[in-house]
């Protein structure tokens, strides 16, 4: 039966079976307490199994997955204390994906596949701006345009906004206002880097599950060691959007012998922090279906009180490491810490937990029966690659080798919701600009006629007055050689 080794308890093998791996996880445990490592350990585990592997590097530790190990003192005292004896040193088949860097190849997706709902938690709209989003996703739906890119979103709201009085009937008063505060989301979230992960060409599933020529299950590597500071929403997005693309995407296949695909978020109170009660929801939905779809979800924070209770009584598996009782809110976390576990006699849990050294843990694990094991104290097993990150050159290297860089690597920006609207806005200026010209056009004739009627006024006032001159001089002429005829026959005589 496959199954992983994940250490020893008093010299005998604790392992955790393959078909029992869909059933998610929790590492845990303090800063500085192995729980790296323990990642580590098992992504070989799954990798050796034949499982593909996706992880999110948060230090750049786990970039060490793609080369061998080298021998340490530590590590023959570890070997000693656990029967491996496979144990070899040797790298994993590792590809590397980043978000907002160069350190592997580009992960992006498209603004229609991360859907109003992510969306809006990422930009942390209130419930108007929320409804607005939505109504931008139906109307570029209805009008066939393609969300790909953050300009291609902008140009959707910019243009709802200019036919606001248009679509209310249809789609819902659109607030100039809520529009407004939406757009400025979108630059500050371009500012932080988010211009790079909406885009084509997409991540594509069937990218991230692929084995090599020697059966090996293929590691990718999120390089999120600047992107969980600058932007640890994008970060957060990105996982949920995975997770929902899996569902929707696999198919079902039931209880298989181990799983097609295992999935660790380091730093997963990201995933639920300021979430809605909408998102909550549907993560939870997911991490309870998906392991019929045969992924299985480890989740690593410091806090087991990180996870939702709800997704938290989920979890299979479950690694401890130390706890530190600093606190009120420490030891109310121990306590939830050994309450949690089915108890051993052989120790007192809660005790325990503060005690535990470097690369120890208190480990449950699920019998043939799906039913939790007893916690043990475990040694962890020294992984089989290097500890610590991967040399910078190395890494570029094994990029330039990579069998799907060529496919990611260059952007494409095709026609879409952008290109679209802008084209519409050029038809419409141009209409606007004949329909100018035809008004100045009708103008200008109208000016003409009235020019010429004010001229044929004048015209006629002008021959007016030259006939009546010309009668008026007739009539005086007239009235002269009357006189002078009548002076001559009844003038004196002298």
């Amino acid at each position: 039966m496959p199954h992983l080794n994940l250490g020893a308890s008093e010299g005998k093998l604790v392992q955790q079976l393959g078909q029992m791996s869909n059933r998610h996880g929790l590492i845990a445990g303090a800063t500085g307490t192995g729980k790296t490592v323990t990642l580590q350990v098992l992504a070989e585990g799954f990798s050796k199994l034949g499982v593909p592997v996706f992880a999110a590097d948060i230090k750049g530790d786990l970039s060490g997955l793609a080369a061998a190990g080298t021998n340490h003192p530590k590590i023959e005292e570890r070997l000693a204390q656990i029967p491996l004896p496979d144990y070899r040193l040797q790298p994993c088949p590792t590809l590397f994906w980043s978000i907002d860097s160069d350190l592997g190849h580009p992960v992006r997706t498209t603004i229609s596949e991360m859907g109003p709902l992510l969306l809006t938690n990422l930009l942390e709209l209130n419930e108007t701006q929320s409804g607005i989003l939505y109504a931008a996703f139906e109307i570029a739906d209805d009008e066939g345009m393609l969300l790909l890119d953050l300009k291609d979103l902008r140009a959707l709201l910019l243009w709802m906004s200019g036919n606001a009085a248009e679509l209310r009937n249809e789609y819902g008063n659109i607030s100039s206002a809520s529009i407004g505060a939406i757009q400025r989301r979108l630059l500050i979230l371009e500012e932080q880097g988010a211009d790079r992960f909406f885009g084509e060409p997409a991540l594509q599933l069937s990218d991230l599950m692929h084995c090599d020529f020697s059966g090996r299950g293929v590691i990718n590597l999120l390089d999120a060691s600047t992107l969980i500071h600058r932007s640890p929403r994008v970060y957060s997005a990105f996982l949920l959007w995975l997770l929902a693309e899996l569902f929707e995407q696999l198919p079902e296949v039931g209880d298989a012998d181990q799983p097609k695909l295992v999935l660790f978020f380091d730093e997963a109170h990201l995933l639920f922090n300021d979430a809605s009660k909408s998102l909550l929801n549907k993560i939870e939905q997911v991490v309870r279906l998906i392991r019929s779809k045969g992924v299985g979800i480890y989740f690593i924070s410091q806090s087991p009180l990180d996870i939702p209770e709800d997704i938290l009584g989920q979890l299979g598996m479950k690694i401890e490491h130390a706890l530190r009782a600093f606190t009120a809110k420490d030891r109310k976390a121990i306590k939830a810490v050994a309450d949690s576990f089915r108890a051993n006699p052989s120790f007192d849990t809660q005790d325990i937990v503060t005690q535990l050294g470097t690369g120890e843990a208190l480990i449950s694990v699920l019998d043939t029966n799906g039913a939790p094991t007893q916690v043990e104290r475990v040694l962890i097993s020294p992984p089989e690659s290097q500890i610590g990150p991967l040399d910078s050159q190395v890494r570029q290297t094994l990029m330039k080798r990579s069998p799907i860089g060529a496919r990611y690597n260059q952007s494409v920006d095709r026609e879409s919701a952008y290109e679209l609207l802008k084209k519409k806005a050029e038809e419409t200026e141009q209409e606007q600009q004949k329909e100018l010209a035809r008004r100045k056009l009708e103008k200008e004739e109208k000016q003409a006629a009235k020019s010429k009627s004010r001229g044929s006024r004048r015209q006629s006032a002008a021959e007016a007055m030259v006939k009546s001159a010309a009668r008026s001089i007739g009539s005086q002429l007239g009235r002269q050689i009357i006189r002078g005829v009548l002076g001559s026959i009844f003038g004196k005589r002298s």
